[in-house]
């Protein structure tokens, strides 16, 4: 017998109700989908077409009026793809399906995106090839199972960036007890630029260094200029800093420059202090990932995933909602402080999540 459609209402958090209906085999259907502005928007089509490319089968009936969706999932195939992002969003923002499901997939996903590779509204490649990987690693067995290279860069609003992305299929993942955050070993980051003067990015980096100087001898940041084709079809620049710990935990963050009048001196600063708000929030993975963090442990082996975040943001709180509606799976989640803070009043409070995972298991690779 099959089992019942699950419905939502609403446009948020769109994307991973799909991604989250896919991983788990059921049906789902959105209503009333911005009822009063023009129902589902163009990037959020564009994504179901990318959804339509890595699965067999996956059915899709769009309303006329733009506002419900009935969403019937196939079965994760993955293969080599091409893909025309929309320029509403970032790369980052399709890039979160290839992360979720290419260890699932029948076959390894090598694909090509196209579009904008830095936003200020989704996370940057950059950003997911330093924090998300990061976690990716500790719970795939495989070495060398996933990459993404930058071809092209592109800047909002007209795009033309390029990116590769790879990734393996995977039997199943592993366990995790990460519990310790440890101390800021070292800061790195890359200040890239397309189509403006390179003291841009010197002025940036002067900025950002003179902040993290304060805390940390060892910093170390560097410049990625593109120019000609490589450059894409819009001005623009931006930063990415990442703080490493001695337990290989990877803070990241991000600046992107897409408003005139704002000084590269104060681009840098923002996300200096950015950076330290985010080491200030503690925990074993940075705010913008805690939902791979989540989804991974749901999805692991039938034991007990122990992890330590910093405080959750709004989106970790829904996501927990949604992989509790659809997948099941359910968190416990407790304070937690570590022993040499209970002295110091001034740490921002960590959570300690724990979940049974499903055991899912990529069946397609265990026929190969």
């Amino acid at each position: 017998m099959a089992e019942a459609t699950i419905k939502f209402s609403g446009s948020s958090h769109m994307k991973h109700k799909l991604i989250l209906a896919t991983l788990a085999g059921k049906s789902i259907k959105i209503t009333d989908i911005r009822s009063f502005n023009g129902g589902v928007q163009e990037y959020e089509i564009n994504l179901i077409r990318l959804i339509d490319k890595l699965t067999n089968g996956t059915k899709i009936k769009l309303h006329p009026s733009g506002t419900e969706i009935d969403f019937i999932p196939g079965i994760l195939h993955g293969g080599s793809i091409e893909h025309q992002c929309c320029v509403e969003k970032s790369i980052g923002y399709y890039l979160d399906v290839l992360i979720a499901f290419g260890p699932f997939c029948k076959f390894p996903i090598d694909a090509k995106l196209k579009g904008v590779t830095n936003s200020f509204d989704s996370p940057s490649v950059d950003h997911i090839r330093s924090s998300a990987f990061n976690i990716m690693k500790r719970f795939i067995i495989e070495e060398d199972a996933f990459e993404l290279k930058i071809l092209k860069r592109g800047m909002m609003p007209d795009g033309g960036g390029e990116i590769s992305f790879k990734i393996k299929p995977v039997l199943k993942l592993r366990a995790l007890q990460l519990v310790k955050t440890g101390m800021v070993k070292r800061i790195r980051g890359t200040v890239y630029s397309c189509k403006v003067s390179p003291t841009f990015s010197n002025r940036t980096i002067e900025s950002a260094k003179g902040i993290m100087l304060n805390f940390i001898p060892d910093v170390y940041l560097h410049t990625d200029q593109h120019k000609g084709k490589s450059s894409g079809l819009s001005p623009g620049y931006g930063v990415i800093l990442n703080a490493e710990t001695t337990e290989n935990v990877i803070f990241s963050t991000e600046i992107v420059n897409m408003e005139k009048g704002i000084l590269p001196e104060d681009v840098g600063k923002f996300c200096a202090n950015k950076l330290l708000d985010e080491i200030y929030r503690g925990g074993c993975c940075d705010s913008t990932f805690q939902w791979l963090m989540m989804l991974y442990m749901a999805l692991g082996p039938k034991s007990v995933s122990k992890v330590v975040t910093g405080p959750f943001s709004r989106h970790t709180v829904t996501y927990l909602q949604l992989i509790k509606e659809i997948l099941g799976v359910k968190f416990k989640i407790e304070s937690y402080e570590e022993e040499e803070d209970d002295e110091d009043d001034s740490q921002c409070y960590k959570v300690m999540v724990a979940c049974v995972g499903l055991g899912y298991t990529n069946l397609a690779k265990r026929a190969l």
